[in-house]
């Protein structure tokens, strides 16, 4: 199947599904997390999927197109840290701590691959 749009590419769909689970995971935090772990964390875990999108519409200019890969691994690695909070203040289980660290550990491979 061709790829015409950035919904296309498994890396977007990946990390979209990881940001919305993480959203839907994010509402269980107590509401003292609002504006500071839940806020954090889905803004993160948003921002990789939506500079692979970003990363799409500029993908003609090689300069522009590595940054985006970059950001979307920084992101990546932040999305970790506020997932490891989560994890050490009691708000997700272990096993969900791992299972959403292995699909950053996917996700970032894809991202390098082009590279």
């Amino acid at each position: 199947m061709p790829i015409k749009t950035f919904k296309d590419l498994d890396i977007y769909n990946l990390s979209y599904k990881l940001a919305m689970d993480i959203f839907n995971l994010a509402k269980t935090f107590p509401t003292e997390e609002k504006f500071s772990l839940i806020s954090q964390i889905t803004r993160s875990s948003r921002s990789i999927c939506a500079n692979i999108s970003e990363w799409w519409g500029k993908r003609k200019h090689e300069n522009v197109f590595k940054k985006f890969l970059v950001d979307s691994c920084g992101s990546i690695q932040e999305t970790k840290t506020w997932l490891d909070f989560a994890h050490d203040c009691n708000y997700i289980s272990g096993e969900q701590h791992k299972e959403l660290m292995e699909r950053l550990e996917v996700i970032g491979g894809k991202l390098w691959a082009p590279l």
